[in-house]
């Protein structure tokens, strides 16, 4: 009998979506399922870019350029500009999502058996994207205790080894919502520097910066030309997840020339979701505005509500819309399950994202959960509830 490769074996399941099983089979019991555990806002997508795809006067839908188009790029580049960060065209590549930016990122710095560190918990993909790729993450632990605060470098320096060629960061943090203050970032840079190592910052979220606190980019960092590189993606600064494009962004040219060799071999990313992103662009500040305020005050409806359960422990996310709930329990796997499986108020029921996944030590995060709050406030409450009433009756 054929078999499956090694690297088949070992990718991991999503801990975002595994358990869409059991939710499927919720909703044929006509139960009502809050979804806190996907990052799929329910804002709309901006209506510019929405109208961009229905009036184009495409008669083809053919290939565009492999790095993306260069009208987009140059666009893009002046979006950059507009946050202090000051690339040109051709320092982006245009990708299917955040994701492949990532995987043309891997591929085009690290070997097989290569080090990335990662201060975790980490979005759950880069676990895959690291299988994918043979590359080996290197883990340093943040805390709870610490709001998920930068880990001390010193505990950097521990870990860097002859196949170290990265440090990965999400700023703001998925599935933490933490925000890298300019000094955490100034310490990476310097740690890079000496180390001659790749700075990347996955900052798709850069938006989401709440209680009057600024992103700062890599990229805003003298000195890191030829380590930083930016992961970057609509999906989520214009609700638009399903248009699946993203771009890198650097300014070393040697890291740039490459990912386009692996942009070449995939072809180009699709055309009419760029054409829908490049509307995106002249999206208002005003939609900001009012995304924010309504994250704002989603968060804090949240976290208020979080501290109601006893014995649980809750980060206070600063921004993207994401945090991590420690609860009174063993497993939080197997509570999620039994969530959709067993539990329910007035015939609704909770489905969250267990935590252990968002990490790559393995036994830590066992009790944790992660909590989109891409709902409602009253859903919010709801949702909570459940799982406060949910945890009076549960067994380990």
């Amino acid at each position: 009998m054929p078999t499956i490769s090694q690297k088949g074996q070992l990718m991991p399941q999503s801990p975002i979506r595994k358990l869409v099983p059991f939710a499927e089979k919720a909703y044929k019991q006509g139960k009502t399922v809050y979804h806190l555990n996907i990052g799929q806002p329910d804002i709309k997508t901006p209506q510019i870019a929405l109208d961009a795809v229905k009036i184009h006067s495409l008669d083809i839908l053919a290939y565009t350029r492999s790095e993306g188009s260069e009208a987009y790029r140059e666009k893009i580049a002046n979006y950059y500009a507009k946050n202090d960060i000051h690339v040109k065209h051709d320092d982006i590549i245009v990708t299917t999502g955040g994701s492949e930016a990532l995987l043309f990122t891997f591929g085009s710095i690290m070997d097989v058996d290569d080090e990335v560190i990662i201060p975790e918990p980490f979005y759950a993909n880069y676990n895959g994207f690291s299988t994918a790729s043979g590359v080996n993450v290197v883990p340093v632990i943040s805390k709870i205790e610490d709001n998920f605060a930068l880990p001390p470098i010193e505990e950097f320096e521990k870990l860097i080894t002859p196949k170290t060629k990265a440090i990965l960061i999400c700023n703001p943090g998925n599935p933490t919502g933490y925000l890298y203050s300019k000094e955490e970032i100034q310490k990476l840079s310097a740690i890079v520097k000496k180390h001659d190592l790749f700075l990347i910052a996955d900052e798709v979220y850069r938006e989401f910066a709440y209680d009057g606190a600024t992103h700062y980019s890599i990229l805003q960092e003298e000195g890191l030309i030829e380590h930083a590189i930016i992961i970057d993606s609509v999906s989520k600064r214009y609700s638009m997840c399903g248009a699946r494009i993203g771009c890198m962004v650097s300014k070393n040219k040697e890291v740039i020339q490459t990912a386009l060799k692996f942009a070449q071999a995939r072809l180009s990313p699709p055309t009419l979701a760029q054409i829908a992103s490049e509307a995106a662009l002249a999206t208002p500040q005003s939609y900001f505005d009012d995304v924010i305020e309504e994250y704002v005050e989603r968060r804090n409806t949240l976290i208020s509500e979080l501290k109601n359960i006893e014995g649980i422990k809750v980060a206070n996310p600063k921004g993207a819309f994401y945090c991590i709930a420690e609860l009174p329990i063993k497993n939080s796997d197997k509570f999620a399950q039994w969530l959709l499986e067993s539990f329910s108020i007035d015939n609704e029921t909770v489905m969250v994202a267990p935590a252990a996944g968002f990490y790559s030590t393995p036994g830590v995060g066992l009790n944790q959960i992660r909590i989109a709050y891409v709902l409602n406030k009253e859903s919010l409450k709801k949702a909570v509830n459940i799982i406060k009433e949910a945890l009076k009756v549960y067994k380990d």
